[in-house]
């Protein structure tokens, strides 16, 4: 199937949503209709560039017939002229649709959990881990995304054990997937007195979050434990059991959380961490197939891999995925991380593209 074939598809379901959304019963679903509106959004710029690109199209067969019927003088000038500025415009519009025609990942519009732990280097790696959770954090604030912390362990020379938040928003995974590895510092700790670089990292796993449609589960499966809550949240959560801890007893899977003054609410937020887990755990199996067919895909899941070096003695951030260096650590770390997460996904998209290219000709 060439590309102008597979548009006229889009551009046919585009006109069938458009008479859908017109009818008066669109209204009576409402999760039905929000779905359709949304797809309708969707296609309606690749449509309307597909129409710009078909215009053009035939602009630059008019012009070439004036060249062939003129033999010389400004007429001839003036065709020449239009029909290299024609075609530069085709080849933009050419461009724009292709990368629109990319295969958008399922799971970009979701909502993300994130889960950064400390790794090797001790206190450090602790501090370390609390310095990318502010990352993300100043991040979500310059998005307007809602963070919302889910579980956490503190370090006594601060930062964090382990700290588990969501993050809500319009297409989270989107741009919070790339940030899944090891992430590598090298700096002078504070506790450090002759001043020596030491190396620490820590673990950032990003995960999907999962609805109930997503994963059922069985209450018989589950064991519940409630417990004295030790973090934030002041002395009535101390004092009371209403931290919860879960446990999936068919894959082993843990959840816990402590965040809320509530028992109930923290049940509430352990089941959907539960959920995003199990549902992670069967796009795992699928990525792993797709990655096995796709060597040379900027990887966006494998938690071990080193994907990122922070040198604060260089002022500088390396992202090993696509041998990126910048040079605005200070300003990287207050959550302006635009420019990294945008080339991933510009690198992610251009080795797509090369795909689309070797099985489709738009023509």
């Amino acid at each position: 199937m060439n590309i102008e074939h597979k548009l006229e598809q889009l551009k046919s379901r585009y006109h069938e949503l458009t008479t859908a959304l017109s009818d008066p019963d669109a209204y009576s679903n409402q999760k039905k209709f929000a779905s359709m509106s949304k797809e309708h959004s969707d296609l309606k710029e690749i449509i309307g560039l597909y129409e710009q690109w078909r215009k053009t199209g035939e602009e630059i067969e008019g012009a070439r017939e004036l060249i062939d019927a003129e033999d010389e003088g400004e007429m001839l000038d003036m065709a020449k002229e239009e029909l290299a500025e024609l075609e530069n415009t085709l080849a933009e519009l050419e461009k724009k649709i292709k990368m629109m025609l990319i295969p958008r990942d399922p799971e970009d519009s979701r909502n993300a959990i994130v889960e950064i732990r400390a790794g090797t280097g001790g206190d450090e790696a602790a501090i370390f881990a609390g310095d990318l959770f502010d990352m993300y954090r100043r991040f979500a604030d310059s998005k307007g995304w809602k963070v919302e912390v889910m579980d956490l362990s503190g370090s006594s020379k601060g930062g964090f054990k382990e700290v588990v938040f969501m993050v809500r928003g319009n297409d989270i995974f989107a741009s919070m997937k790339w940030e899944s590895g090891v992430h590598r510092v090298q700096r002078v700790p504070e506790t450090e007195t002759q001043g020596r670089v030491h190396t620490s990292a820590a673990t950032v796993a990003v995960l999907p979050e999962a609805d109930e449609v997503d994963i059922k589960i069985n209450p018989a499966d589950l064991e519940f434990e409630a417990f004295r809550a030790s973090g934030a949240g002041g002395q009535h959560v101390n004092t009371t059991d209403s931290a919860v801890r879960i446990r999936h007893k068919p894959s082993g899977i843990v959840v816990g959380c402590q965040e809320e003054r509530s028992q109930h609410k923290n049940r509430d937020k352990a089941m959907v961490m539960l959920r995003t887990k199990l549902y992670e755990a069967e796009l795992e199996a699928k990525r792993a197939e797709r990655d096995a067919n796709r060597k040379d895909q900027v990887s966006t899941g494998d938690r071990s891999a080193k994907i990122r070096t922070y040198n604060y003695p260089q002022g500088r951030i390396t992202d090993h995925r696509i041998n990126m260096t910048l040079y605005n650590l200070d300003e990287f770390m207050k959550g302006n991380i635009d420019e990294m997460i945008e080339a991933l996904q510009m690198e992610d998209n251009l080795r797509k593209l090369q795909d689309i290219a070797a099985t489709a000709e738009l023509n």
